[in-house]
């Protein structure tokens, strides 16, 4: 953990023998504390960007101050701290294994069970008054409201989507319906590309630099190419990228730079041909994963489509091969 969130003290009354301690967070969000965000952005230390699971004292929070619910993946737990300055609140963290709430939502870790057991470990019943714990819209996936009121007598309370709406939420009672949609605008998607970028390359830049090695520049360059393609294109284009499928959108956007490339290249019709079915192949492969962060899918519908998409991603890479194979003996 980094920042301002390591700092740990019991309760008063609670020893250590009794219910877990409390640890202290405060809302400043600190140089460091952006520094690491931007180095999980980029896949740095990624599964290492988690905080502690358990039970948070933000500011001086007593026993009628709310008690809202996150995840252990730190950009969960940074969002609501730095949006709950000037509040009292306790913060329970589950631990969804370093995973946002949205996905570990989908994955069981933000769940019924996990919330369950860390009311219990925490001894939240002895430190509050209500009996209310509000979760973040994006985890109402994995936590049954009623379960959870039957294994704990705490009732669940959605929040809104966006941890910046939580003070007006607070102030209102009730979330508005602006604060139940989900948005994914460009700024939303682009912030994301990073992770897939840093992802693939690391296996398609090297591939890249031993074709340029090995005199095959022009393949170097839709190697590179297939890479933008999936990781950069698709996360800025897509909505406006043709089809609803992922593999789609991402193949479409693959042949788009596959076609940029080739007008600085000459070749005939059955090179480019061939070219355009493997780089196309390769940038629909990358752009698929990107089903994973984006708003639009679902759990099932992604397994739906990766069973036709990646049959499909391997007869088209094999043609393309077998076409450029057929070129140079015929």
């Amino acid at each position: 953990m980094s920042g301002n969130i390591l700092k740990v003290k019991l309760s008063p009354g609670l020893g250590a023998a009794g219910p877990s301690a409390v640890e202290t967070a405060t809302p400043e969000y600190t140089r460091a504390d952006r520094l690491a965000a931007w180095k999980a952005r980029w896949g740095i230390g990624r599964m290492a960007h988690r905080v502690k699971p358990g039970l948070y004292a933000l500011g001086a929070p007593g026993a009628d101050s709310p008690v809202f619910a996150t995840a252990n993946y730190k950009l969960s737990f940074d969002a609501l701290r730095v949006n709950l300055k000037g509040l009292n609140a306790w913060i329970l963290v589950l631990d969804t294994r370093g995973v946002n709430v949205w996905c570990a939502a989908g994955k069981g870790t933000f769940g019924t069970p996990e919330l369950a057991r860390i009311i219990a470990e925490t001894g939240l019943e002895k430190r509050v008054n209500h009996r209310k714990v509000i979760l973040p819209q994006l985890g109402a996936p994995g936590v049954s409201a009623h379960r959870l009121k039957a294994y704990t007598g705490f009732s669940a309370v959605f929040g809104p989507v966006r941890a910046e709406d939580i003070p007006e939420y607070l102030r209102l009672g009730r979330a508005t319906p602006g604060m139940r949609r989900v948005r994914f605008n460009f700024m939303d998607r682009m912030i994301l590309a990073p992770v897939q970028l840093v992802h693939f390359g690391r296996y398609m830049l090297p591939a890249a630099a031993l074709l340029y090695a090995l005199g095959y520049t022009e393949d170097a360059a839709y190697t590179a190419g297939a890479l933008f393609a999936g990781g950069a294109l698709v996360p800025a284009l897509l909505p406006w990228l043709p089809g609803r499928s992922f593999a789609v959108k991402s193949a479409a956007a693959g042949l788009l730079v596959t076609a940029i490339i080739a007008l600085s290249h000459d070749q005939t019709t059955a090179q480019f041909a061939a070219r355009a079915l493997i780089y196309g192949a390769a940038a629909s492969f990358v752009g698929l994963d990107f089903t994973g962060a984006s708003t639009y899918t679902s759990l099932s519908g992604v397994k739906k489509e990766m069973r036709l998409a990646m049959p499909a991603h391997a007869l088209a890479f094999a043609s393309g091969l077998a076409i450029l194979a057929a070129g140079r003996f015929l």
